[in-house]
């Protein structure tokens, strides 16, 4: 088995470079080393922004991003910068969540995974989308619907923002 940082050219560049536009071609992958096993990856994003498309209004969110990878796992590093990319970048907050779950799912083809996102009020209203994927065909297939089915039931008070 060879290192798992093959072909990752982020990881430990002494430049960075951040990328004010949507760039979904920085998202990086590297080998899963227990492809053996089913378990979670998150990662919590609480300083996410992008641009309101019709006002141009910056909107905040904690983006939180849970899969079960399969062969392959996102390099932390290439996710924050591909989560900056989103900054200048207008879209309404469930396109956001939506591209980037496609985003992964394209790059990954991951047993499942979920983005939820955690959007700051604007105009007295907050958003919080949340979108799924289960490998069809598969028993991840029946977890993701059940997941969404079951989705929030319990939602959190609000006045914490």
């Amino acid at each position: 088995m060879g290192p798992p940082t093959r072909g990752l050219t982020l990881l430990g560049a002494k430049t960075t470079v951040y990328s004010d536009q949507y760039t979904p071609a920085i998202l990086e992958a590297f080998e899963n080393r227990h492809q053996e096993n089913d378990f979670f990856v998150k990662f919590n994003c609480p300083e996410f922004t992008s641009l309101c498309p019709i006002t141009g209004q910056p909107d905040f969110a904690t983006i939180t991003i849970s899969y079960v990878p399969d062969r392959k796992m996102v390099e932390s590093k290439s996710l924050k910068l591909y989560l900056f990319s989103f900054r200048n970048h207008g879209a309404f907050h469930e396109d956001c969540v939506n591209v980037i779950l496609k985003d992964l799912v394209r790059l990954l083809a991951p047993r499942y995974i979920e983005v939820w996102g955690k959007f700051l009020p604007r105009g007295g209203l907050s958003i919080d989308p949340y979108a799924n994927y289960g490998r069809p065909s598969t028993r991840w297939e029946e977890f993701a619907r059940q997941r969404l089915l079951m989705h929030d039931l319990n939602p959190e008070r609000v006045d914490n923002r």
